[in-house]
Order: structure tokens, then C-alpha cells, then sequence
């Protein structure tokens, strides 16, 4: 007689799936601030409480954090957020270190997901309010004088984000 077994691996994606993501955006930007003095130690923790929390609720699609010069992007890392299990686990780091940032001041823009739409009024002041960063509307910068690439993927248990670098040519 002969036997047959299978078995189904579930992940679930947790808040510390969320913090582990958060963590490899928050290397990132202590480059940032190494190489260009932005942000500060405070910001940087408060950037990694904010993206935890979007991260854990799924209610952020894109997040981006750089340097702004008269309307458009001088350096700038920008990272989608995916929730296919599609993207593949990287180390944090290699960012551009050598952007004229002189006048630039720092900027960052969140774009919400479609589940953040489905809430209520309410329910988003609510989240909102549990924040380190208070955000207002606004439009992201443009593109200045450089290019963007695909050049890092940080993932935990099916849902990533995927970064993209803005740096000057």
C-alpha cells in the first residue's frame, strides 16, 4: 500500500514582517543621512513608526524620501509597495552617495493604497492620529536633471517593496 502526503505552507504577513521591511527603509535612509545630513535620528525613527503602521495595515502604496531642489527630485528613494509574493529579499544599502543636494531641501510623499480609500472619514483620523508624522496633501516633485532605476527589493512573508533610486545624471 502505498501512501501519499501533502502539505500547504501558509504565510502570514505580521506587524514584525512590517518592522523587518520598515528596517532594511530605515538603512536606507541612515545613508542618506550620512552621506547628506538628512534626515535626523528622530525623523528616521519616526519614519520607521509610520511605515510599520501603513505597512501592517495596508493602506500605503508608495512612499518616497529625498531631496527637492525648485519643484523637482535632486536624489530621492522611492518604494513601492507589493503584496504579491512576487519580490525577492535583498540587502538595504548602495545609495547614491555623491548627489549636489546645495539649496535641496528634504521631501517625502506617501501615496496611499486602495484599502486606505475604503475607509471612512473617521477611521482614517483615527490611524492617522496613533502617528509620529502628520502629513498633508500636496504633489510629489518632478523630475529634474537625472534618471530613475529599479535597484533594490526588500520582502518579508509575500509582501515587498521595491525600490527605486532618482539620482542625478
Amino acid at each position: 500500500m502505498a501512501y501519499s502526503y501533502s502539505y500547504t505552507l501558509t504565510k502570514t504577513f505580521t506587524r514584525t514582517s512590517a518592522r523587518y521591511i520598515a528596517s532594511k527603509v530605515v538603512a536606507d535612509l541612515h545613508l542618506m543621512q550620512l552621506y547628506y545630513r538628512q534626515p535626523s535620528d528622530s525623523r528616521i525613527i519616526d519614519y520607521f513608526s509610520e511605515l510599520t503602521e501603513f505597512l501592517v495595515y495596508d493602506y500605503v502604496a508608495q512612499i518616497e524620501y529625498g531631496f527637492q531642489r525648485n519643484g523637482n527630485r535632486v536624489i530621492s528613494l522611492e518604494y513601492t509597495v507589493r503584496s504579491d509574493g512576487t519580490l525577492e529579499d535583498n540587502r538595504a544599502g548602495r545609495v547614491y552617495a555623491r548627489a549636489d543636494i546645495s539649496g535641496a531641501d528634504w521631501c517625502s510623499f506617501l501615496t496611499y493604497s486602495n484599502k486606505w480609500g475604503d475607509l471612512t472619514p473617521d477611521q482614517r483620523a483615527s490611524f492617522v492620529s496613533r502617528l509620529p508624522i502628520q502629513r498633508t496633501t500636496g504633489n510629489g516633485p518632478g523630475d529634474g536633471g537625472g534618471y530613475w532605476t529599479v535597484d533594490c527589493l526588500y520582502s518579508s512573508d509575500g509582501v515587498g517593496a521595491q525600490r527605486r533610486t532618482f539620482r542625478p545624471y
